[in-house]
């Protein structure tokens, strides 16, 4: 769910529905012109149109992220010119030419889409049902255009499906709804491919989904929504992907707090390699892992210039973060939180209610943020616990289980939370997250804020409800801030950075974050922002 509601004057981290159903929804400045971008890069929807080139930041020659741009809408490998021995022609004059034959045709048949605008029936189910081990690829210049009439363009459970060098665009699919893969399939592989302009997400996924080199651009609500109906998605991999302008119709503004939209939305997905993406100029959150993920790698990606975070990793599990460049992200939001009042430190890397878990396998059993440059963002990293979300409270709006842990059988009600083990199982726990060799870059002028923007935070609201809770009062801010191995060290900051530590109303500098009782960032340096 979205980063809504309040506590105390503090807002509450977000409310995730734990039944892993996509039940609602939620970019900033990047805007690179499209001769720096290299290609037509798509409208973008992002809110800010502060420009930035697609470069890596310079960061003084010290170690740290090189993540080079994947520069590909607008600039797609083309397809075959020819159409490949024993493959069937899909002709693009034909109204649903491509439809029919993939119904005619058994399964593991490649299909050779000639250049030109194909279509389907004009009828909003009209789809291609695919078969097990089918290829589409497209020639050049091929595109299926729904005509905002279809809903979905590739449908079924049929696993090992191909679609490559194709674009598919102008589709209807409804909120919560995918047009390429829609029925979750496992096994498919989507390449060198254009998804743009559909409402809904121009992609779902299934089980050992691989996604390469494609544009996912301007969808409506996602760019590729990971989610499966009642299973966990086991074995993804992303990579090098552009993924921009998502969100086009602005779910958040429409749903306030729905926490569904995102270039990329991941639930109960164990076992993703999310690597070497540009994800850019999304409205709302660049990538969220929301719900009972698990063993993500996250590396070697330019996140940059989203309207809201770059990335969130909720209630979930193990994830390595490394080597990516992060910037220019949450101008928007912090901007618009900022103008309201409200004091939270919302981050460009937010962890809510996430932490290592040695218990659940994985590769491995922290959440490592390592080896990233992060700059000239609206706020640095939080991490964040509410005290009042566990198993059956009132805050939690979990009716199937709660954690990979515990089932919510009624075992976590009262009075049974207050025995362990599961005292300590009730509740997600931002635990074992270790923030090392980062760099901190941060210039005020560039970000262009009036108010405090260069914060880190682990923090906890006080524990008031409901009236049964063990977690009442600051035993959980005491938790996350000194007894659960929440730990930054070795890192480089440049510019005016603070810290937030406990319970949210202590905002401490350098020499106190350094200092008893918290030590943190141990051998770590500070410094002004000029000459990096």
């Amino acid at each position: 769910m979205g980063i809504g509601g309040r506590y105390g004057g503090w807002a509450v981290a977000p409310l995730t529905a734990v039944l892993l159903v996509a039940t609602g929804c939620t970019g900033t400045p990047d805007a690179p012109t499209q001769a720096a971008a290299g290609g037509t890069g798509g409208s973008g929807v992002s809110s800010s149109g502060v420009p930035s080139s697609p470069g890596v930041p310079d960061a003084s020659g010290a170690a740290g992220a090189r993540s080079a741009p994947a520069r590909v809408c607008g600039r797609a490998a083309p397809g075959p010119s020819k159409a490949p021995a024993g493959a069937v022609t899909v002709d693009p004059a034909v109204v649903g030419d491509l439809a029919v034959k993939t119904e005619n045709s058994p399964p593991n048949t490649t299909f050779w889409l000639r250049p030109g605008r194909h279509t389907l029936d004009p009828d909003p189910y009209a789809q291609v049902m695919a078969k097990k081990g089918n290829r589409y690829l497209g020639a050049p210049g091929a595109v299926l255009d729904g005509r905002r009439i279809n809903q979905y363009a590739f449908s079924g459970t049929a696993p090992g499906v191909t679609i490559s060098h194709l674009t598919v665009e102008r589709f209807a699919a409804p909120h919560d709804e995918g047009v390429v893969n829609h029925d979750m399939a496992d096994g498919w592989v989507i390449e060198h491919a254009t998804v743009q302009d559909n409402s809904g997400a121009g992609l779902m996924a299934g089980a050992r989904q691989r996604v390469r080199a494609s544009c996912l651009r301007n969808n409506g609500q996602y760019g590729m929504n990971a989610y499966k109906t009642g299973d966990s998605i086991r074995g993804l991999v992303v990579e090098g992907n552009e993924i921009t302008g998502n969100n086009t119709d602005d779910w958040e503004r429409r749903r306030p707090g729905c926490g569904c939209t995102g270039g990329i939305k991941f639930w109960a997905v164990d076992g993703a390699d999310v690597r070497g993406n540009w994800v850019h100029r999304n409205r709302g959150t660049g990538l969220w892992a929301d719900n009972n993920n698990n063993d993500f790698r996250i590396e070697d990606n330019l996140l940059e210039s989203n309207d809201g975070a770059a990335l969130m990793y909720e209630t979930s599990y193990n994830a390595v973060i490394r080597n990516n460049t992060i910037r220019r992200n949450n101008w928007v939001e912090g901007r618009a939180y900022a103008k309201d009042g409200d004091g939270f430190p919302y981050a460009t890397v937010y962890v809510s209610e996430a932490g290592g878990e040695p218990r659940i396998p994985a590769r491995t059993d922290r959440i490592e943020i390592e080896g990233n440059v992060l700059e000239d963002n609206w706020n640095g990293i939080t991490l964040w616990e509410n005290a009042d979300r566990f198993c059956n409270s009132p805050a939690n709006t979990s009716t199937g289980y709660c954690t990979r842990l515990v089932k919510d059988t009624g075992r976590c009600a009262r009075p049974a939370i207050a025995t362990e083990p599961l005292y300590g199982d009730c509740r997600w726990k931002t635990q074992r997250v270790d923030i090392h060799g980062n760099r901190f870059l941060l210039d005020p002028s560039v970000v262009g804020c009036a108010t405090e923007c260069g914060r880190m935070a682990v923090f906890a609201n006080e524990g008031t409800s409901p009236d049964w809770s063990p977690y009442k009062g600051g035993r959980v801010a005491e938790a996350i801030t000194h007894r659960q191995q929440n730990r930054w060290h070795g890192n480089v900051y440049r510019g005016p950075w603070s810290f937030v530590a406990g319970d949210g109303s202590r905002t401490l500098d350098s020499r106190q974050w350094q200092g008893t009782p918290y030590r943190q960032d141990a051998g770590s340096s500070f410094g002004p922002r000029a000459g990096g």
